[in-house]
């Protein structure tokens, strides 16, 4: 089976490829950046590249992306854009089957939880208005009768991950406490990149009529914002804790250095650190038969062991892949209060 990955070198597809390549499929990895997981380097943005890449393939996987921190212009080019010309090249080349991973940004602020997928896409930035327009264009697809899965993943995180999480991880191995605005007390659901492997695999072998529908993707079990940073100032073995800090003053103040660009902690994700964030997995479940087997804990603390080992590549990496720490900017000067 000839299976097309893009972002192949990316944290998700390159286990991806492994995997598929693993279990016996012919992988052509994609991706702008050479990696062994890499078989075209490409451009999604290129019609002429993604139509070499569609070519005979069997199934496509779109797992390209930018991420939230990237200029708004490119955000929209490489995940609207992108995967226009993905998708037109799988439908000209006639790919059996489709796999767009998705977000659950794409519902944007919701004040239901658990969230279900008939809850309406109500994107609230760049990234989230980026992502739901993607998923409309995966949807026209779908309607002229190609079988197209929509995947929307919450948060995912595994060995590879940094963005935000290696400042939690810094924090926690030099021995200070770390701080959740307020109690801390909100539920943030997350999800293990080696779950989402196994839901894209799944997705791939599942009936047309299973595979064509959109899933929300996440960790069955999941505690407070506390208690899964608890767990990583815990296993670094200095005692520490997590502390509250008075919400709205911090809100505030974080605002203000994102504004200026001094912190790394986007709009929408100030919003979901002070409510529950979760969605309901009832339809994957039901529909797939597909069964996360890792908690937020096991995917944060597996995440930190990783950290660990390859606290080098903090420095001087520039925050495109999320392979790569966040700059802290001035959160970093704050960890002399904890």
């Amino acid at each position: 089976m000839v299976t097309v990955v893009t972002g192949a070198a990316g944290m998700l597809g390159s286990r991806l490829v492994e995997r598929l390549r693993a279990d016996g499929h012919d992988v052509r990895g994609v991706d702008l950046r050479p990696a062994p997981t890499v078989t075209l380097v490409g451009d999604v943005r290129d019609p002429a590249a993604m139509a070499a890449a569609a070519a005979g393939a069997d199934a496509l996987v779109h797992c390209a992306a930018a991420l939230p921190s990237y200029p708004a212009d490119e955000i929209r080019s490489i995940i609207v854009g992108g995967t226009t010309n993905v998708l037109d090249a799988a439908a000209a080349a006639r790919v059996p089957r489709v796999v767009h991973v998705s977000s659950t940004a794409v519902y944007g602020l919701p004040t239901v939880v658990p969230t279900p997928e008939s809850y309406p896409r109500s994107p609230v930035d760049t990234y989230s208005r980026a992502k739901a327009a993607a998923e409309e264009v995966a949807e026209r697809h779908r309607a002229g009768g190609m079988c197209v899965a929509v995947l929307r993943p919450k948060t995912f995180l595994g060995p590879g991950r940094m963005g935000l999480f290696a400042m939690l991880f810094e924090w926690a191995e030099e021995g200070r406490n770390f701080p959740v605005l307020g109690r801390g007390d909100v539920r943030i659901q997350m999800f293990a990149v080696e779950d989402l492997v196994d839901a894209v695999v799944t997705v791939l072998g599942a009936p047309a009529d299973a595979a064509n529908d959109t899933y929300n993707l996440a960790a069955a079990e999941f505690g407070t914002l506390r208690e899964d940073f608890q767990a990583v100032l815990d296993a670094a073995g200095h005692g520490k804790r997590v502390v509250s800090v008075p919400a709205r003053p911090a809100l505030l103040a974080l605002k203000g250095l994102q504004s200026m660009k001094l912190s790394p902690v986007y709009g929408r994700l100030l919003h979901k650190l002070m409510a529950d964030s979760y969605v309901s997995i009832d339809r994957a479940r039901e529909r797939l038969g597909f069964e996360p087997r890792q908690s937020n804990r096991d995917a944060i603390l597996a995440t930190y062991a990783w950290w660990r080992t390859q606290k080098t590549l903090t420095s001087t990496s520039k925050g495109r892949t999320s392979r790569d720490p966040w700059r802290q900017g001035a959160l970093s000067a704050a960890r002399v209060f904890f």
